[in-house]
């Protein structure tokens, strides 16, 4: 429970954030080296494919409420070239982030868990008695083998234990990939948390099914524990969609006052135009028993993320949306990529935010300072004052005619008048070169980068790259 200390006079919770907000940007503190060097470095386990050893990737983060100095994070350890990594590994610190040990998630073979050739998408979340949830999506590169994975801590992070598979999908069953989960533990409610992932169907081993896409969909699966980890329910199907529609990037927030899960997410309706990409959500008000069916709220209407000097490809978060609420009045918010702020040419970070449980949502708004270059991987979050941070990436500093690197910065911009203006765009790190970062698909340093507060002070952990270190690619970082 946190401490409660009565205050010499009285402040509005505006006059809060405001005064949380000065301090962050008059006094931020230079980011903090999380991660060290890769304990899977003797792992041979995993290929056929490129791996980037000491490539830490897709980092997220947790702030114990039970004890605020303890914070959590998790991140991919030695990505891949075509998916996944050798395993997930989170950091953990007692001095709000000063300060980091890590130790192995059970989700792979390199970490001495589970069977799986290969970890991705790590999460975690923390519920109000402390105990640590964290998930996985494990999975084999020689075959089709996967499962959704979960495994909790109960002392900070330091060890993980009940590990359970939620759900997997093995040989010689082939047709089935599950993706993209995440993990929410109940705000109030000690030992109650929800997972959420999107479950492909692909066509199987009929050669009449393989002629047809139509064969092809991707609905959303919940599966919760009231035990703290050590039993999860049955998974079920909570958003269907037909063939050819798929959902991803499912992550749920929960309203404290009235217990409202909101499950965000991007539903993808092939051909429609002029996206088919469409930022949407379901919400619960029997704790996942029974769901709404899905509301839109926008266009997702991102393009093509390229160096725009040389055409190469970057792997971002383009078609994942990023949820938050606020703890006290259940505002909403949601941040994505998007390019209809410059007629296309490239993405920026749009917000929408709803005030009355997502029956209404504002128009997009652009959230980053506009530089006339790409920005991506926003991430979002609301304090205890009620101030909103969006984090993100951006390649301003890119001169003209330079195709020999990719410098490239992480931002923090602020609003105080929940959502309607942001301003207070604070430099968290960089330039750093993103050329040094793995090549998955494109430069990868993750799909999602984490952010959380302890009570006003927001906490950034993201990646940035060790420009032309090439044995050392990336590290995780936090901003306490």
């Amino acid at each position: 429970m946190r401490r409660h200390i009565t205050p010499r006079f009285s402040l509005t919770r505006s006059a809060l954030a405001v005064l949380a907000l000065s301090s962050a940007v008059t006094a931020w503190a230079a980011p903090i080296r999380v991660s060290g060097p890769s304990p899977f470095a003797t792992c041979t386990i995993g290929g056929p494919g490129t791996n980037f050893l000491n490539a830490e990737v897709e980092p997220w983060v947790a702030v114990n409420p039970a004890n605020p100095s303890n914070v959590i994070g998790a991140w991919q350890q030695d990505r891949w070239s075509n998916g996944g990594a050798h395993g997930l590994v989170a950091g953990y610190s007692f001095d709000g982030g000063q300060t980091w040990r890590q130790t192995n998630l059970p989700f792979s073979a390199c970490a001495g868990g589970l069977g799986y050739e290969r970890a991705s998408d790590p999460w975690v979340s923390i519920g109000p008695d402390g105990t640590a949830y964290s998930v996985s999506i494990s999975f084999n590169q020689s075959n089709n083998s996967n499962a959704v994975a979960a495994a909790v801590s109960n002392d900070g992070g330091q060890s993980w234990t009940n590990l359970s598979v939620l759900i997997a999908d093995n040989e010689p069953s082939t047709q089935f990939f599950n993706d993209k989960e995440s993990v929410t533990a109940d705000p109030v409610k000690a030992g109650v948390a929800y997972a959420v992932w999107d479950r492909l169907e692909e066509p199987n081993s009929n050669p009449y099914a393989n002629l047809h896409a139509q064969a092809y969909r991707g609905p959303s699966y919940f599966s919760k524990t009231i035990d703290g980890g050590k039993t999860w329910s049955a998974p079920v199907q909570i958003v269907t969609v037909p063939s050819r529609q798929q959902t991803i990037g499912n992550q749920i927030v929960v309203n404290r006052q009235d217990g409202t899960l909101y499950d965000f997410f991007d539903l993808i309706t092939p051909p429609q135009k002029p996206s088919p990409y469409k930022v949407a959500f379901i919400k619960s008000t029997d704790g996942g028993a029974t769901w709404t069916s899905p509301q839109t709220i926008a266009d997702l209407d991102t393009v093509s993320v390229v160096d725009p000097n040389t055409g190469e490809a970057l792997r971002t978060g383009d078609i994942i949306p990023e949820p938050a609420i606020d703890p006290a009045t259940g505002q909403l918010y949601v941040v994505w990529q998007d390019a209809r702020f410059n007629g296309g040419s490239y993405d920026e970070i749009a917000m929408s935010t709803s005030t009355d449980g997502g029956k209404t949502w504002s128009t997009p708004a652009r959230v980053n300072k506009p530089t006339g270059r790409l920005a991506f991987n926003p991430s979002v979050h609301v304090n205890g004052a009620g101030a909103v941070a969006v984090t993100y990436y951006d390649i301003r500093n890119l001169a003209a005619g330079n195709t020999a690197t990719l410098p490239t910065d992480y931002w923090m911009t602020t609003s105080t008048d929940g959502g309607k203006t942001f301003g207070n765009e604070t430099h968290l790190a960089g330039s750093f070169d993103l050329k040094t970062a793995p090549y998955a698909e494109g430069y990868f340093v993750g799909d999602y980068e984490g952010l959380d507060a302890r009570g006003t002070a927001f906490l950034p952990f993201f990646v940035q790259t060790n420009s032309g270190n090439t044995a050392n690619p990336t590290d995780v970082f936090a901003a306490p």
